[in-house]
């Protein structure tokens, strides 16, 4: 194709799909030319690619005639119900959901991390996303575990409320200005300041949540997915199967405690690793200083460390405070950020088509 490739999104108009197409358009991948998919809610809307206005189409099992690379962020749901008929249509599916990530027969790729796994993709014609706090986390163990081999890891994550789409987006907004008219309209002064819920702080308790069951505007809610018979929540263990899966090692143990908060972009992270044998924080820094998608803001006398306000929109994975762990003289600290839309999502999945064209 002298002008490039034929792509579909599927998905479009939500968060991630938008952000696909805006990342296409950034990093002029060749698309000879484009089609965008989504439900029968969206059908008819237009959205723009190249200053063209392209026409929503509704996502159907024959969607993808003449497509050569699918982009699928609508959900595990609906990846595993027309995944399968892109791939027999003759396209590459690059699919953003849960649903094909531990499939044996699908590789699941970071770019940073694994990119000779592409070859993998002819098995099925599906080549899956990790999910976005897995990325980055990685894409920064990935040259720390070259070095000296991990063993074990141990997560916090402090996740924004865009990893839960649009709509909860749009609740956070919604619960903060809700807090702010009521907060004006209280007398602070004969109000004691017991908690930031309910209405006599100027509180959202009695607003009907739909994204989450509890208020997010300046909480925490430790709880994204349901909850599994370990106690872990699916979230958390897809940290630890995907982990093993892009490292290739099985015998990594990883434990994780992910957490959503109130901010808009960006996903946050606490990494404790333990290796195999001890890396200082300077070889630690040499190291991801002269890793692919890395850069390292580590000067904390300066108050200089990633945020996730610096991250967002940003493709770059940061990280920082790195530290020697005390109780552990084999073990590392660090906190590491990255836009949770791009890097966590479309991006990574846009760097996985290139590597396919390549």
């Amino acid at each position: 194709m002298s002008k490039g490739f034929n792509v579909a999104v599927a998905g479009a108009t939500g968060a991630v799909g938008q952000m696909m197409i805006r990342v296409l358009e950034e990093r002029n991948f060749p698309v000879n030319k484009i089609r965008f998919l989504a439900s029968e809610r969206s059908e008819g809307k237009k959205l723009s690619f190249k200053g063209e206005e392209i026409v929503v189409e509704r996502l159907t099992h024959s969607s993808f005639s003449g497509i050569d690379i699918a982009l699928f962020s609508a959900g595990a749901g609906r990846s595993l119900e027309f995944a399968p008929s892109a791939a027999k249509a003759g396209a590459t599916v690059i699919d953003n959901s849960s649903a094909w990530r531990m499939d044996p027969d699908v590789p699941l790729i970071v770019p940073e991390v694994n990119p000779h796994a592409v070859k993998d993709a002819e098995k099925k014609g599906i080549i899956a996303n990790p999910n976005c706090s897995t990325i980055q986390m990685v894409v920064v163990l990935k040259p720390l575990y070259d070095y000296a081999r991990i063993r074990r890891v141990v997560v916090s994550t402090y996740q924004a409320v865009s990893g839960s789409g649009l709509k909860a987006i749009k609740e956070l907004e919604e619960e903060v200005k809700l807090w702010v008219t009521r907060r004006n309209k209280e007398d602070w002064g004969k109000v004691a300041p017991k908690s930031l819920t309910g209405l006599s702080y100027g509180g959202v308790s009695d607003y009907e949540f739909s994204a989450y069951p509890h208020q997010i505007a300046f909480n925490c809610l430790p709880h994204i997915d349901k909850f599994l018979d370990n106690g872990y929540t699916k979230e958390e263990m897809k940290m630890v199967n995907e982990t093993r899966k892009i490292l290739e090692d099985d015998n990594i143990m990883v434990s994780a405690t992910c957490v959503r908060v109130p901010v808009f972009y960006g996903h946050s992270e606490a990494v404790n690793v333990e290796f195999e044998k001890e890396v200082s924080p300077q070889k630690a820094r040499e190291l991801l200083s002269d890793a692919p998608g890395v850069r390292v803001i580590d000067e904390p006398e300066s108050f200089r460390y990633p945020l996730s306000i610096d991250a967002e929109d940003q493709d770059e994975t940061f990280v920082g405070r790195i530290r020697s762990d005390i109780s552990n003289p084999k073990g590392l600290d660090l906190w590491i950020v990255a836009d949770n839309i791009r890097k966590g999502a479309a991006t990574n999945a846009v760097q996985i088509a290139e590597l396919l064209i390549a």
